[in-house]
């Protein structure tokens, strides 16, 4: 099936959603959707295919601060150790934070924190697969491929949103 995407404004700037109408295959944060897209994918002008209509339609709840989850169809395509990384994303709660290590604990290998982080930096699907949930165990706010400044927004809209 074709890729097609979408690209829209959020508080963050401008984000693209990659997929078709059943699934979606990327989400794009502001840094990355300035870029050329696939020369295969078609822009969806007018009504988007559904799941990317969808995409965009729950993301734009995220920031109005009324979605805290997301139902979507994903086909995000990675190695095994990335897809148990990013299952393991998408089960950081909402507003809540986590370290590489703890993460790398989580899905059974206390000592991949690096691996982890490395997984992590290749998610596709942003802010639904919650790479940003992830910090220093410091508690430091480090490696973000939409930079370090929306990582920080992410978070605390989340913060906000969690205190209602």
């Amino acid at each position: 099936m074709p890729k097609s995407y979408v690209d829209f404004e959020t508080p963050i700037g401008r984000m693209r959603v990659v997929g078709d109408s059943e699934r979606v295959d990327r989400v794009d944060l502001p840094k990355s959707a300035g870029c050329r897209p696939d020369p295969s994918w078609k822009e969806a002008r007018g009504k988007p295919p559904a799941a990317l209509g969808e995409a965009r339609r729950q993301l734009t709840e995220y920031f109005a601060g009324s979605r805290r989850a997301f139902d979507l169809p994903l086909a995000a395509g990675g190695t095994p150790f990335q897809q148990r990384v990013w299952d393991a994303l998408r089960r950081i709660p909402y507003g809540e934070t986590i370290s590489y290590g703890e993460l790398a604990r989580r899905i059974g290998k206390p000592t991949a924190s690096r691996a982890v982080g490395a997984a992590n930096g290749r998610n596709p699907i942003a802010i639904v697969v919650p790479c940003h949930r992830v910090i220093g165990a410091d508690g430091t706010l480090i490696g973000y491929g939409g930079g370090l400044p929306v990582k920080e927004a992410l978070l605390a809209l989340e913060r906000r949103a969690a205190q209602r």
